[in-house]
């Protein structure tokens, strides 16, 4: 195993990475000297002095310079002129392989061209260990490349070590998601993944993960090896083969996810205008907070309460005048709010919202005041959806409405039929309504609102409104059907646009499942497995050992033309899962903003 591991692994197509040549210097700093010896045994000194053919700088230690096994105090590592020294701050284990892996941190004093992946061992005892893991560690939900992810190892094959004990040995996931934990000694191993927030190389609550249910047994086989050399940045100039040591296993797939787990707590409290508002909280809620004013007058009978679908943003309308004249509102909130270990304990917090006037300059003319109409929106455009109901959002809660005041039309030439109108509330408080209807492509349709159809809490009602519109045609659209060649009934089908975003959803169905009034564009294809029947995507639980869902993606773009109906047959099971996602919308979800 240790002549194994002396022998140089050089990967095959290892192409230059741009043009040769110039005046520009873009050779890297050259190791001349190491101080011990890269893999000497036996040593007992905390201090490696590593000398180069020129001056050399240290780049971003903390993310590119990896140790194992992970240190909890971090080694002094220092460069000076052409020397990098690296001084071990904790007492060495017996009979351990240490391994540095320094990234892209050694990088020349002049152009900064980075030595990359320089890798320094050493053993404590009489033999260094020399096998490794290697893999790919993709985003659960969407297959992208995780980067900057500790990948790490333990020989006991408790998941509970997971949480109490640091990793053995560890690795880090590059821009490609791709890791390889260096150095391991013969043995059965636990994998996991790592986005160690608290930096001690154990799981904490909150923290990313990825976890395996597979035992790892790494070994090594002398197989056929090749190395490209290149005659330029295109052209190949010889391929040399040769025997040399391949590691496995070396196609170790992580899926990293986050747990639901999110810490509940109050943000903050916000009064933009002295009639209304808003509490934010840090995570979804299950329940509204109870509010309990401070001083004489309970004017919590006076709001109305607007929360949004997750009741982590809650809106607080103030329908007494007398109140919403008071500068400072002051209340004790008791809510539930997360402890260390992610258990939700009642809490109360003293609040005040303060609604600080705008100032007026003295040379600004008093008008008389105008009325004032309450505001509304609608999603009528010139260019109406055959799929789309009109939706109406007001802009303060309504107290009552008129659906005698409310007239949807058809028009046909100069002809206007009264059509008959369907007006549904969408949520409790009077914000947001529907007027659904079954539309006839390329017709022409009118909603007219008259005055005092709709009145708010305040009593202001509002101006006329006419929004005319016309149905797209069928010509227009794109229709799409999915067949599953190994169907199941828990799957979910997605289309997805070209930012990866959902577009449409639907459940897969034994005859297809059938995309309608599709705009022609391009779309991709994700697909998930309903495991719990929520008919959304569910993460994992590391304390219930229960993965995220399986998500798999149609490996092709689809361009769908207007007027044209498409049938796409899909096994999804056909290629391996890395080989799914078109690279077109795959992106390092780290890089996201």
């Amino acid at each position: 195993m240790t002549i194994l591991g002396a022998v140089l692994l050089v990967a095959c197509a290892n192409k230059a990475s741009g043009p040769q040549g110039g005046p520009k210097d873009e050779t890297p700093p050259v190791v001349l000297k190491e101080t011990p010896l890269n893999g000497t045994l036996n040593y007992k000194s905390k201090e490696i002095i590593v000398e180069f053919d020129e001056i050399i700088q240290l780049e971003n230690i903390q993310d590119n310079v990896l140790i194992s096994p992970p240190q909890q105090k971090q080694p002094e590592i220092t460069s000076y002129n052409k020397k990098l020294s690296v001084i071990f701050l904790e007492d060495l284990q017996d009979s351990t392989t240490y391994t540095i892996q320094f990234g892209n941190a050694i990088v020349d004093n002049n152009e900064k061209n980075p030595l990359k992946d320089y890798t320094f061992s050493f053993a404590t005892g009489n033999r260094i260990d020399t096998l490794e893991i290697s893999g790919t560690m993709v985003n659960a939900a969407d297959l992208n490349p995780v980067s900057g992810i500790l990948v790490g190892i333990h020989a006991e094959l408790d998941d509970s070590l997971f949480t109490t004990k640091p990793f053995m040995r560890i690795g880090k996931t590059d821009e490609n998601g791709k890791f390889t934990i260096k150095n391991i000694r013969e043995g059965k191993y636990r994998i996991f993944g790592l986005n160690d927030v608290s930096r001690d190389y154990m799981f904490q609550a909150g923290e990313g993960l990825a976890m395996t249910d597979s035992i790892l047994i790494p070994t090594v086989r002398l197989e056929e090896q090749c190395d490209t050399i290149w005659r330029d940045s295109v052209t190949i100039d010889s391929i040399h083969t040769y025997i040399g040591p391949t590691y496995y296993p070396n196609n170790v797939v992580l899926r990293y996810f986050k747990e639901s787990k999110i810490r509940q707590y109050f943000v903050k409290g916000e009064r933009k205008e002295p009639h209304v508002f808003r509490l934010y909280f840090g995570a979804p809620a299950d329940s509204l907070p109870i509010i309990k004013p401070l001083g004489d007058t309970d004017w919590t009978k006076k709001l109305f309460v607007q929360p949004n679908a997750t009741l982590d943003t809650l809106t607080y309308w103030i329908t007494d005048t007398l109140i919403s004249k008071t500068d400072t509102l002051q209340f004790e909130m008791t809510y539930l709010k997360t402890d260390s270990l992610y258990e939700l304990h009642p809490q109360t917090d003293t609040v005040s919202v303060i609604y600080r006037k705008p100032r007026i300059g003295s040379k600004v003319k008093k008008e008389e005041p105008a009325i004032v109409f309450m505001s509304f929106k609608t999603n009528i455009a010139n260019a109406f959806e055959l799929y789309n109901p009109i939706t109406l959002t007001m802009g303060t809660p309504l107290q009552s409405y008129d659906t005698a005041k409310i007239r949807l039309q058809e028009i046909i030439d100069t002809i206007r039929t009264t059509l008959p109108l369907k007006f549904e509330a969408l949520d409790s408080i009077g914000m947001s309504f529907s007027i659904p209807y079954t539309w006839e492509p390329e017709h022409q349709y009118e909603l007219q609102v008259d005055s005092m159809a709709f009145v708010d809490i305040y009593g202001n009602h509002n101006d006329t409104y006419t929004g005319k519109f016309k149905i797209r045609s069928l010509e227009e659209y794109s229709k799409l059907i999915v067949k599953l060649e190994n169907y199941n009934p828990k799957a979910i089908i997605q289309m997805l646009d070209t930012k990866d975003a959902v577009v449409r959803t639907l459940p897969a169905s034994p005859e297809g499942a059938v995309f309608e009034y599709l705009k022609p564009t391009d779309y991709y294809l994700r697909l998930f497995i309903d495991e719990n029947g929520d008919g959304k995507w569910t993460t994992g639980d590391f304390t219930k050992k229960l993965q995220p869902e399986e998500v798999y993606y149609y490996p092709s773009k689809l361009t769908l033309r207007a007027n044209w109906d498409f049938e796409e047959n899909w096994n999804y099971l056909a290629l391996p899962l890395l080989e799914q996602k078109p690279a077109d919308i795959r992106q390092d979800i780290s890089k996201k903003k």
